[in-house]
């Protein structure tokens, strides 16, 4: 396949450019433990659902929060606490550096709040490199609504022929087919091929490091 010139390209943040299960595991746990809330969470439960809104995880699975904003502030707090238990996976930030300097722009899409994906981008001093972060937001819907990637591109002012999309999860491939934009899984995260596979994405990748493959646009190669 040979794509448009790709001038965007959007990231997914857990499972994408950091390996954070550990982290999410831990803070939900002693957060519904503090707010005293019945649940059957494993870490392999969750692990398979990373990535998709806590609202929509504890629907499916029955756990019943009454204030959900109250735990995502209560999370939050704790997610903060466990957060040296996550790092970046190999070559991120070599391929953001590369990315940025052939001319691309840069952009983070996250179904984590706005306030969290911000701090999140500091504590792994990556702010330099994206132009722009879309974390959670009221009144917007998340993935796999292609509504927050939409507007991704119209902030950037580049159209969604002209983007890419990069992320674990079948919410990033189906958000991306919504807005018209091609879609690159990456197996690595928190998804198997075979799952990444059925939602036919644009392109697959086994590691960050492949990303140059898919963006031939003249510019030199990301190494």
């Amino acid at each position: 396949m040979t794509p448009n010139k790709i001038r965007l390209v959007v990231f997914d943040l857990d499972g994408t450019l950091v390996d954070s299960a550990g982290t999410i595991y831990d803070a939900t746990i002693e957060a519904l433990a503090e707010l005293k809330i019945p649940h059957n969470l494993t870490r392999e439960i969750l692990d398979k659902r990373i990535g998709a809104h806590f609202q929509d995880i504890f629907d499916e699975l029955n756990i019943i929060v009454d204030d959900f904003e109250g735990f995502i502030d209560v999370y939050k707090g704790y997610y903060f606490k466990y957060i040296d238990s996550s790092y970046l996976y190999p070559n991120v930030v070599e391929t953001l550096k590369q990315l940025k300097e052939t001319g691309h722009k840069i952009a983070l899409l996250t179904t984590k709040a706005q306030d969290q994906a911000d701090k999140i981008i500091t504590h792994f001093e990556l702010d330099a490199f994206f132009d722009y972060i879309m974390g959670r937001r009221e009144g917007i819907e998340v993935k796999p609504s292609p509504e927050p990637l939409l507007i991704v591109c119209s902030e950037n002012s580049v159209p969604p022929s002209e983007t890419l999309m990069v992320g674990d999860t079948e919410l990033d491939i189906m958000c991306g087919k919504g807005a018209g934009v091609d879609t690159c899984a990456v197996t690595y995260g928190y998804r198997t091929e075979t799952d990444l596979r059925n939602y036919s994405p644009s392109y697959i990748i086994n590691g960050m490091d492949e990303l140059a493959g898919i963006i031939p646009d003249g510019h030199p190669p990301i190494k």
